[in-house]
């Protein structure tokens, strides 16, 4: 599904990431979570450096739960053989919900040297629920080196729809087609990285080499613009477009330069997968 992009990068039209002021602090939306001593903060707390070694990765987490929002964060990834090193930027209530939790996932996947990271996002609903794991992976290599500068990922949460942005273009947009298939619980946001040899690479045929330690991810620039669990049901949701939600017809055909041009999987395409079990494919 891959194809090598030849016309130039789009315009979205509209940039959410320049319209929320990132947090003053890193401690003022998010805390270490577990790797204490695999994580670093600027003294200016602007940044935080995460790392994996063989005997730990790190993590952190906000501070709050959100039941919906715009959570952003410029990240760099390291270069050279990562294979096996997962770093990811998320959504979940696995600890609230062990077992049958959701998820809403950014994670790049590490690769060989002279082979490009993959982009994953995947939504999940009730994690296992009835005992078999149902994901929505749609993978994308990026058109630009992400271990060269940081660049902007970011997740749009609200009610009806979910949308995964780099640098401000919509990759993908997952709608809410019914509540059985949409996350609807409060989540925290993570930042992680760790060890996921068994299946991060080439479906675990590349493992993390530990010669090659530490692995390094860098975080800066945190936006969360959202309505907390705690929030007043009159919380204003985070807009998505110029119309308030959705995605406007500029930033739409960004998306589908993405998809045509950088996908390389689609759970909706994918002849192995049980549609029955994703609905919204249809």
């Amino acid at each position: 599904m891959l194809h090598c992009g030849g016309n130039a990068q789009p315009s979205p039209g509209y940039y959410p990431s320049h319209r929320f002021k990132p947090l003053p602090g890193f401690y003022h939306g998010y805390s270490n979570l577990w790797g204490a001593q695999h994580q670093t903060v600027s003294g200016d707390q602007s940044s935080v450096t995460l790392w994996l070694d063989r005997s730990s990765g790190s993590g952190f987490k906000s501070n709050r739960p959100y039941r919906s929002g715009y959570f952003a964060a410029s990240i760099k990834l390291q270069a050279g053989y990562t294979a096996g090193v997962i770093t990811a930027f998320y959504l979940s209530n696995d600890q609230a919900h062990p077992g049958s939790h959701d998820e809403v996932d950014i994670e790049f996947m590490g690769n060989t040297p002279g082979k490009p990271y993959r982009l994953q996002t995947n939504v999940y609903i009730r994690g296992t629920g009835d005992r078999r794991y149902v994901g929505r992976e749609m993978k994308f290599h990026l058109w630009f080196d992400p271990t060269a500068d940081f660049h902007n990922y970011a997740i749009l949460w609200n009610p009806n729809e979910i949308i995964f942005f780099v640098d401000d273009i919509p990759i993908r947009r997952y709608p809410r087609k019914s509540a059985d298939i949409f996350p609807m619980r409060p989540m925290w946001m993570y930042g992680t990285i760790w060890d996921a040899s068994a299946w991060a690479t080439d479906r675990g045929k590349y493992r993390v080499d530990y010669r090659y330690q530490p692995f390094v991810a860098r975080f800066t620039k945190f936006i969360i613009r959202g309505c907390s669990a705690f929030a007043p049901p009159n919380c204003r949701q985070a807009q998505s477009s110029p119309m308030g939600s959705g995605l406007s017809p500029q930033q739409y055909a960004a998306m589908q330069w993405v998809q045509n041009n950088y996908m390389v999987y689609n759970y909706c395409t994918d002849p192995g997968r049980d549609h029955s079990r994703t609905p919204e494919c249809y």
